[in-house]
């Protein structure tokens, strides 16, 4: 198991694997021996500290020693293209680094993968440089990642690493004990990103109100002003996890976790369990214990915010801290809805207000808001239903196309990875959450992460003036924002098809996955180039390039049969 060598001071916090992963997250192309580096310069740093903290380096917050000294190594921020940052200190030096960061891997090179044989020899001749290689590829690949949960995925990639070498399949014990945990890092990747997206893009207070609606769910008998206070650690955490201020991060985590703990008989009778754990279990835990039951003398509605007549009154004293007593009494009442429903609640209670207090009786207009709600539910709901109707309808496979043409005409400027993964990570939701009870809360968390997704994290991201006004104008909304929009009008297709049409025979020895994968890639690709074909259109020349390969792959001359063929396909896309 990995542990964490935390000390009493926070320059002090440097334990090698969060610095290894603090490292590669910053700067992705470095290679592993680089970092290696780095990190032994951050250990001499800490073991100068520990043995004299009088030093005037040793008053400084470790991300900006760890920084420092990326910006100190001889060609890296050229190398690296990362000069600018170094010109800035402080806050903005943090931020330039973090917008520096590049969601989109494919720069890096594919993830090496070892036999399994090999793997376990490697483990055991040198365990340490094994697992510090691992942490190093994981990190670079999921910039975004908090430290906790990649320090987690590390120790279950240990434990599995022991139990499989041990047994006689390994192959196949690697690839089932696997995908627990990469399901788990994809989850927590999809929201972490998700929720520094909202702080960095949408400010303090949104990032606030998803905390309140989420802790309000799982802890439906915590008291406001006690939620509140917790809030401010969790709040903390975000600053130091978004920025990748690792220390900062595993420490706000630690905070928050013992912060619940140490009050769990007034938050919550379903985390006893969890809050006896060492503290990197006891976090994930925590996180994934189910909502408490909901106290048996909380009302169906609170009444003081719809009944009341002084509402208004109430609101113009504090804004801020009125809205968010209404969102937390609202998701503690309504642990069936989802937290971008929660959302949208608060964002339509918020507008009737300013609607109702600046009229003669103000009581006789707000009184009506339940009403709001539920007509404000019920379009989500419909949303959801359709989506689970396509679901229901469609196979798996034509549910993905179905995304994979939808997605690539409103953003055809988006890479061909970043749609195809956009498509499998819809079905991906659709698939897990339409069969189950609590679908629409799961559909609308899940869908809404994916489209979380589409709009990035970085500043700089822009993908068209129609899905920009969808990612940048509101959080809450962005969903219903996304159905209303078509296709978009401003791109301009490719002037030749770029060998979309030209295959070979090495079509034939590529496994099912791999084929699957070519074909989504050549069904982006084809609405890419043909953005103005309709979805069936487009179906049949899919279908045309399932039966060429069928054919192609039969025939006794795969080469020769797929250079005749691939001509009547091409002719095929510029007829229809």
């Amino acid at each position: 198991m990995i542990t964490l060598d935390i000390c009493h001071h926070c320059v002090l916090c440097v334990d090698y694997c969060s610095t290894i992963i603090a490292f590669a997250q910053y700067i992705q192309e470095a290679s592993f021996e680089e970092v290696e580096m780095l990190v032994k310069a951050m250990t001499e740093y800490r073991d100068k500290c520990l043995a004299d903290r009088t030093f005037p380096e040793c008053s400084k917050l470790a991300n900006e020693v760890l920084l420092e000294n990326i910006c100190a190594m001889e060609g890296l921020p050229q190398k690296y293209n990362f000069s600018h940052c170094c010109h800035k200190v402080d806050f903005e030096r943090r931020l330039c680094f973090f917008h520096n960061k590049k969601a989109d891997i494919g720069l890096l090179p594919p993830l090496p993968t070892l036999d399994p044989e090999e793997k376990c020899q490697t483990y055991k001749n040198n365990r340490e440089s094994f697992l510090n290689n691992y942490v190093y590829e994981v990190s670079r690949r999921n910039p975004f990642v908090f430290a906790p949960t990649l320090l987690t995925v590390a120790a279950r990639f240990e434990e599995m690493t022991k139990t499989c070498c041990e047994e006689q399949e390994k192959a196949n014990c690697f690839q089932t004990k696997a995908e627990p945990f990469i399901y788990y890092l994809k989850a927590l990747s999809s929201y972490q990103k998700n929720a520094c997206r909202a702080l960095m893009k949408f400010g303090r207070q949104i990032l606030q109100s998803i905390n309140i609606a989420i802790l309000s769910q799982k802890f439906p008998k915590i008291g406001f002003k006690q939620l509140t206070s917790l809030l401010e650690d969790v709040s903390s955490k975000y600053d130091g996890c978004c920025e990748g201020d690792v220390v900062q991060c595993i420490r706000g985590r630690s905070k928050v976790m013992s912060h619940i703990c140490s009050k769990q008989d007034s938050i919550s009778s379903k985390i006893k369990d969890c809050c006896e754990k060492k503290i990197p279990e006891r976090g994930e835990c925590i996180i994934y214990s189910n909502k408490d039951d909901r106290p048996n003398d909380l009302s169906l509605r609170e009444a003081k915010f719809i009944e009341s007549d002084n509402v208004c009154e109430k609101r113009d004293a504090d804004q801020a801290n009125f809205m968010a007593e209404f969102l937390y009494e609202y998701s503690r009442r309504h642990p069936e809805l989802s937290t971008p429903e929660l959302l949208r609640i608060a964002k339509v209670y918020k507008d009737l207000l300013k609607e109702c207090c600046n009229m003669e009786n103000p009581p006789e207009c707000y009184r009506h808001a339940e009403n709001r709600f539920n007509e404000t539910t019920e379009k989500s709901l419909k949303i959801v239903q359709r989506e689970c109707e396509h679901f229901q309808n469609l196979g798996k496979d034509d549910l993905k196309y179905h995304y994979l043409i939808n997605l690539t005409k409103l953003a055809p400027q988006l890479s061909t990875e970043e749609l195809t993964f956009l498509g499998k990570e819809m079905v991906m939701a659709l698939t897990t959450c339409c069969t189950l009870s609590e679908e629409f809360a799961c559909v609308d968390n899940l869908v809404d992460l994916v489209l979380g997704e589409l709009c990035g994290i970085n500043e700089n991201r822009n993908i068209n003036p129609a899905v920009d006004h969808c990612c940048k104008t509101n959080f809450a909304f962005r969903r219903s924002c996304f159905e209303s929009l078509e296709a978009d009008k401003t791109y301009v297709p490719p002037s030749t098809s770029q060998g979309l049409f030209t295959f070979h025979a090495d079509l034939c020895q590529a496994h099912n996955e791999e084929l699957q994968r070519k074909k989504d890639r050549f069904l982006v690709n084809l609405v890419k180039l043909k953005p103005e074909l309709a979805g069936e259109e487009l179906w049949s020349l899919l279908a045309d390039f399932t039966n060429v390969v069928e054919k192609c792959c039969k025939a006794q001359e795969p080469e020769a049969c797929f250079k005749e063929e691939s001509p009547k396909l091409a002719a095929k896309s510029q007829a229809a």
